[in-house]
């Protein structure tokens, strides 16, 4: 369970602590008040791509950290990264792109966090419409649910073998002339691939540096431009000091000026450290042109190896385990053709096997969760719902077996199951996103929505509410929500407020109590007269929440 979240500098956000409760967790606020920028940063401090532009305007760096108690880790995470039930996450990210991430005080990379970010919370929001709206993902999200992660792996392997074996039983069939033609291109394209001596992780990283590196000489003279602007002789700093200075004397004077004195004083002040800040900031950007220039050319020259092998460095990494296979299948392609024949049959054969196993395992699942997922989403509005995982065979078996599998549904009485990329209605998807999640989290103890809902209202949005709520009571739920029906079944309830500070814009989020729920939900509907009908409406819904 995420414990608590502290951020800094990040976007709008000055310097906040949150305190998370087990259950429900809803964010509400006005529209643009910031309430997906809490979400951004548990997403940032969880690994996901960090972009300096973030970082408040007049920081260095932006920091997040994050505390989880009572973690239950899968079996492979936990022995790579020998971790416990107590868990404290920091990161960084500063103007030059450079990232500092700490696991319970221990330097680890960006992709090592990201391995254990996607281990503690599962994320919803509109990029996770997209990839329901994939088929290509609806394979995985059915052996997730079959729990195929062994099955699967023992079918990778065996099809592996079966892939070498297929090269050393083609390159024996192959003339001289052809041989040494294919040593030759192999030879070439995998010198390539290794001299260019990829990393993982390292383009991620590039993007990351490049665009403050770029921008350096600009951001550079703009801040040497705002202090001369403010702490150059007659400037703005020195206006400030003398006119607080006189302010001061005229309080002494007359004593209903010493608040205003105060707050002047405390604007030189803030200017004067707005300054300090700059020169600081200013020499941070004393930038060796060469490291630009090495950052660009090798972007370059990944994106060339990327157009040649790829399109991702997956792919390219990929490409060159094939090429190694292909080379060593050419270079041993003397061996006995009837042996490797014989032996590419048996591998098909077990390829064949591991298969049809998977297809058994794919055919019960399909059945139970298109079961499951009716029975968990008519709930939500949908009294004709008809949904289903349908498979189709392969002609031959890959990596993966031989399945295509895609998600149907059907909303309507007497509309056939189509696609769900045929879905027209946002809010349609997104309940079916909800039912699909609340079956498919697995183990997964926190869960977030990030305006899971999205074109709904009413008495849906009601149920929609109570699925949430249902949901929370077995694992914790963070929920941005602008819906009043939702708001209602909140076990914790923070609202997001932007404000004015000192000529800057920042975010606040407060935790709120019986009373302060009860008007922010009057808010949410229009209403804010603690004596209106719609106060009295907004206790109405945190009533039937509460017996719900």
């Amino acid at each position: 369970m995420l414990k608590n979240i502290a951020i800094k500098n990040f976007a709008l956000i000055d310097n906040l602590t949150l305190e998370l409760s087990k259950g429900l967790n809803i964010f509400t606020g006005e529209t643009g008040a910031g309430k997906s920028i809490v979400i951004e940063a548990l997403s940032f401090v969880l690994g996901a791509r960090g972009d300096s532009g973030l970082i408040k305007q007049g920081a260095n760096k932006m920091e997040v950290s994050a505390a989880f108690e009572g973690v239950v880790w899968p079996q492979n995470i936990k022995q790579k990264y020998n971790l416990g039930s107590i868990l404290n996450l920091y990161r960084s990210l500063d103007l030059h792109g450079k990232n500092t991430v700490k696991v319970n005080g221990k330097n680890y990379s960006v992709q090592a966090l990201n391995e254990i970010g996607n281990s503690l919370i599962d994320f919803h929001g509109q990029h996770e419409h997209q990839k329901l709206f994939n088929s290509a993902e609806h394979l995985t999200l059915l052996d997730n649910y079959a729990k195929n992660e062994k099955l699967l792996k023992e079918t990778e392997e065996v099809y592996k073998e079966y892939q070498i074996l297929k090269a050393k039983a083609d390159a024996a069939k192959m003339s001289e002339e052809e041989k040494a033609r294919l040593l030759d291109l192999y030879s070439y394209q995998l010198k390539e691939i290794k001299d260019a001596n990829l990393k993982q992780g390292e383009e991620e990283e590039i993007n990351e540096k490049l665009p403050s590196l770029k921008y350096a000489g600009h951001l550079k003279e703009s801040a040497k431009d705002l202090c001369d602007l403010l702490d150059s002789e007659g400037a703005a700093c020195e206006r400030l000091n003398k006119a607080a200075q006189i302010l001061e004397d005229m309080a002494q004077t007359d004593k209903s000026l010493e608040d205003l004195a105060k707050e002047l004083a405390q604007t030189a002040n803030s200017a004067q450290e707005i300054t300090s800040a700059l020169v600081d900031y200013a020499e941070t950007l004393d930038i060796d042109p060469q490291v630009l220039d090495n950052l660009l050319s090798r972007q370059e020259e990944i994106k060339k190896i990327k157009q040649k092998y790829g399109p991702t460095l997956e792919d390219v990494f990929n490409k060159q385990t094939e090429l190694e296979n292909k080379l060593n299948a050419l270079q041993n392609a003397e061996e006995n053709i009837q042996t490797l024949n014989k032996a590419l049959e048996k591998q098909a054969q077990k390829l064949i096997s591991c298969s049809e196993g998977l297809r058994s395992q794919r055919r019960k699942a399909a059945k139970l969760l298109s079961e499951q997922v009716v029975k968990e989403i008519k709930p939500l509005g949908f009294s004709e719902v008809r949904f289903e995982a349908a498979l189709e065979p392969l002609d031959f078996p890959g990596p993966k077996g031989f399945d295509k599998a895609e998600f149907l549904f059907s909303a309507n009485a007497g509309q056939s199951l189509r696609p769900l990329r045929n879905i027209a209605s946002g809010g349609e998807i997104s309940r079916l996103m909800l039912g699909l999640k609340v079956l498919l989290a697995g183990d997964v103890q926190t869960m977030i929505f990030d305006e899971v809902d999205t074109g709904i209202s009413g008495n849906t949005a009601k149920l929609v509410g109570k699925s949430l709520a249902k949901l929370a009571k077995n694992r914790q739920v963070l929920c941005v929500t602008h819906l009043a029906q939702v708001a209602a079944f909140a076990n914790k309830h923070l609202r997001v407020e932007k404000f004015a500070k000192q000529g800057k814009t920042a975010i606040s989020v407060l935790a709120l109590e019986d009373k302060d729920k009860a008007l922010e939900i009057a808010r949410m509907i229009g209403s804010t007269d603690a004596n209106s009908a719609g106060f009295k409406h907004a206790c109405e819904l945190l009533k039937e929440a509460n017996n719900a």
